[in-house]
């Protein structure tokens, strides 16, 4: 581990009342008696100007000291509280850079409280997923994961499954005995158990995967089957131009909505169709673009105006998307059902985006196939990387299941488990590889 002293402006860019400068490391001590003159009684605050070696006054204002191991990054810490100019604090930081810190990297403070076990990794993640919280709900459940209750459902998983490694391998131990079919018996009853528990917290990481990250929709179709305007209706505002002018929309448009609670990122898209305009066609490559890393996409058909062959060139210019669904726009001229139907086996959905007619209906099915439910049986905030380690983890666990029903050797059914718990180590950073924490913690803001 990096044994330098860092240092970081800690609050956000621009000017306010207050900005604190933040410094990590075992310089901490000899830079705050550099600045002030004194190291401060553990966790009392001083004021005192902020004074270079040189005798210039960069500011006036509160100081305090963490000892380490009892701080955030375990270190010995110090935190300067000025006022929040963004020169003032520049003043600050350089001269603590100047008494021996170097700058932090993003994420850094929260990475040093990773690998001195202050926090392990959900709770680190946690702390970026508080800071970026854009909902009331996304904020609470960003506590409880900081609070430990993911992290304590994946040990107690863990432990069960080192219990179930130990009593297999024990057997392994000695391979000329025969193993007890009772013995087999309370094997299976055990893991199917542990295989419950983590489906139980698989469903629950899910749903706050889904309220931290969203659904990213896509709106494709030809142009003018009204793309602009059910991104209008669906975002409550103008987002998007709207005209009879087929073509309008060249580039991509965004807009982000919650559908009770749920984020949602909405993607306009220009018109599918051939055209020798330079600007439409990369309109166009944006929006197939756009359609492959979509999780759904809505196909949106003017239900005025089509036929079953326009529908299908249209399906195919989509390319191999996973999710679509089919809304046929324009209702109130045609008569058809709004709402969603059961047509062959898939869904559809009938609306009009001028007048909001089915709209309620396409929100319930962006729900449905998020598979979100309502926050208040969401228990924390969790990220992809975390779902997908745990369906990793149970597919192994599955797998041993089945091994041990069909008498298969022990010795395979203790590596499925093995590898089933080195996934789940994955999640709180016990097996965890260094480019990936890299990945994690360069996400961070710097001074966090």
């Amino acid at each position: 581990m990096d044994k330098h002293t860092i240092a970081a402006i800690a609050t956000p860019p621009g000017r306010g009342g207050v900005g604190i400068v933040r410094v990590s490391g075992s310089k901490a001590p000899q830079i705050l008696q550099a600045l002030i003159g004194q190291i401060p009684e553990p966790r009392r605050a001083v004021f005192s100007p902020f004074t270079t070696p040189a005798g210039d006054i960069l500011d006036t204002g509160i100081a305090l000291f963490f000892a380490g191991p009892h701080s955030f990054t375990g270190e010995d810490i110090a935190e300067l509280h000025c006022h929040g100019g963004p020169v003032v604090l520049d003043r600050v930081l350089k001269a603590t850079l100047g008494l021996g810190a170097r700058l932090a990297q993003p994420g850094e403070f929260s990475q040093r409280a990773f690998l001195n076990d202050k926090i392990d990794l959900t709770e680190a993640e946690a702390i970026a997923d508080l800071i970026d919280s854009a909902s009331e709900d996304a904020a609470r459940l960003a506590v409880r994961t900081l609070q430990g209750e993911f992290s304590a459902r994946i040990h107690t998983t863990v432990q069960a499954l080192v219990q179930l490694r130990t009593g297999i391998e024990a057997h392994i131990d000695f391979p000329d005995e025969e193993v007890d079919p009772r013995v087999i018996a309370q094997l299976q009853t055990q893991l199917r158990s542990v295989i419950e528990r983590l489906t139980s917290t698989f469903d629950a990481a899910r749903q706050g995967a889904i309220l931290r990250e969203g659904l990213v929709v896509v709106i494709a179709g030809a142009p003018n089957a009204g793309k602009s305007t059910l991104l209008n209706q669906l975002a409550g505002n103008d987002v998007a131009i709207v005209t009879e002018i087929p073509g309008t929309t060249r580039d991509i448009l965004r807009a982000e909505i919650q559908i009770d609670g749920m984020p949602v990122h909405i993607i306009d898209t220009a018109g599918l169709r051939e055209s020798s305009d330079p600007v439409e066609q990369e309109g166009i490559r944006r929006a197939r673009a756009e359609i492959e890393r979509a999780d759904l996409v809505l196909l949106l058909i003017d239900d005025s105006h089509h036929d079953d062959a326009q529908l299908q060139i249209l399906r195919r210019s989509l390319g191999p998307t996973r999710r679509v669904t089919r809304v046929f726009n324009k209702v109130d001229l045609t008569g058809r059902q709004a709402g969603i139907v059961d047509v062959d086996g898939e869904r559809e959905l009938g609306i009009c985006a001028n007048d909001g007619r089915g709209i309620d209906s396409l929100r319930e099915h962006l729900k449905s196939i998020a598979g979100f439910r309502s926050s208040g049986e969401t228990t924390f905030l969790a990220r992809t990387r975390h779902v997908d380690a745990m369906t990793r983890a149970l597919e192994s666990m599955r797998r041993a299941a089945e091994n041990l029903s069909g008498s298969c050797a022990l010795e395979l059914i203790a590596e499925d488990l093995r590898i089933a718990q080195q996934h789940l180590g994955q999640i709180t950073g016990e097996f965890t590889s260094d480019d990936l924490l890299g990945e994690i913690f360069s996400t961070f803001c710097i001074g966090k």
